[in-house]
């Protein structure tokens, strides 16, 4: 096995994630025990006319960093990548799966599994002019009626790629069904690099069932670490945290000092700080304390893909962490800033 493809393999790495892989939350994760981080999207046609340099950054803690890019034309991905390795990248990733309006209508991210020798011929080309580990993100096809992942995940290996990332999910589907992972350890089985299996990992059980299941031995894990980014320790240690309130608190003050270090303590950078405080709290509100027996019972599916509504604890502060209500977010920002909550 090569360097390269040794990278990939046995490690479970945070997804990137547009607004949720900011440097800090990444930092937050890294800390709990995230192995790879990786940027946010980076547009390859905005990077090289001069933009999106700030989504290059990292913190000297992501030693296993790597810079995702998005784009449809040779020129603009293949100096994209130039760029990238000049800023640091420990690996680059290519995003074909991208499902967002704007970019599938561009002819970029998920659109390009409808052309697999365009796709192929990217690869290629950014093979050609980098040689750090090159990861290449692909859904399962772009509707139902298009399930290609193997023909694709081929490809994308004989033109260099060092890894897959495979989303069970169609471009089409987007969130809405449970992720397939019948697909994911079909690419698995069909090439020879790692295949980092992505979808509804939420548990130590999840993990467990996946590689019980499937010869997937690396996992990219997206929205679990952003209702919880201690997943990453429970994924490494097999044992599920169910912590205290006055943890859950401390948490999210860990990640507003690191968004303070990086956006600013100012009133410019509180406010930065302020936006992607609310935003996580969209997802930090619905972490619940699952045991195994939730986790058997919600079979075949993930408790991720749960719906039903909880009644409010009848613990305040637990109702107020639990709560997904605009107000009460904006109350726990203002007690996090004041450092006003149980645990500071």
């Amino acid at each position: 096995m090569t360097d390269a493809r040794a990278f990939f393999t046995d490690v479970v790495a945070m997804a990137p994630m547009a607004q949720g892989g900011n440097l800090p939350y990444r930092r937050l994760c890294r800390e709990f025990g995230a192995q790879l981080t990786c940027s946010e999207m980076v547009l390859a046609d905005k990077l090289v006319k001069g933009g999106e340099g700030p989504l290059l950054r990292h913190h000297e803690s992501e030693d296993a960093f790597g810079i995702q890019l998005c784009g449809k034309r040779k020129e603009s991905l293949t100096e994209a990548a130039r760029i990238a390795v000049d800023s640091g990248a420990r690996f680059i990733d290519l995003n074909f799966g991208c499902p967002i309006d704007l970019i599938v209508r561009r002819g970029a991210g998920a659109a390009l599994l409808k052309k697999p020798g365009k796709l192929a011929a990217l690869v290629a080309a950014v093979r050609a002019v980098v040689d750090l580990p090159l990861s290449v993100k692909i859904r399962s096809g772009y509707n139902e009626q298009r399930i290609n992942a193997v023909d694709v995940g081929r490809l994308a290996e004989a033109e260099g790629a060092d890894a897959l990332v495979v989303h069970g999910r169609t471009r089409a589907q987007r969130y809405k069904r449970s992720a397939d992972w019948s697909v994911i350890s079909d690419v698995a089985e069909a090439v020879d690099i790692p295949v980092l299996g992505n979808g509804d990992i939420l548990t130590p059980w999840d993990l467990e069932r996946r590689r019980r299941e499937t010869p997937v031995r690396s996992f990219l894990i997206a929205r679990g670490c952003l209702i919880k980014p201690w997943l990453f320790r429970e994924l490494a240690t097999g044992d599920p945290w169910q912590p205290t309130v006055a943890e859950r608190w401390q948490v999210m003050a860990r990640y507003l000092d690191f968004a303070r270090e990086h956006f600013g303590d100012d009133e410019k950078g509180l406010g930065r700080c302020r936006r992607f405080v609310i935003w996580h709290l969209h997802f930090w509100h619905r972490w619940r304390p699952f045991g195994e027996a939730d986790f058997l019972a919600h079979l075949p599916e993930s408790l991720i893909q749960m719906r039903s509504a909880d009644a409010a604890p009848d613990d305040p502060e637990q109702a107020l962490l639990s709560s997904g209500d605009e107000a009460d977010h904006e109350v726990i920002w203002r007690r996090l800033v004041d450092g006003d909550h149980p645990g500071a």
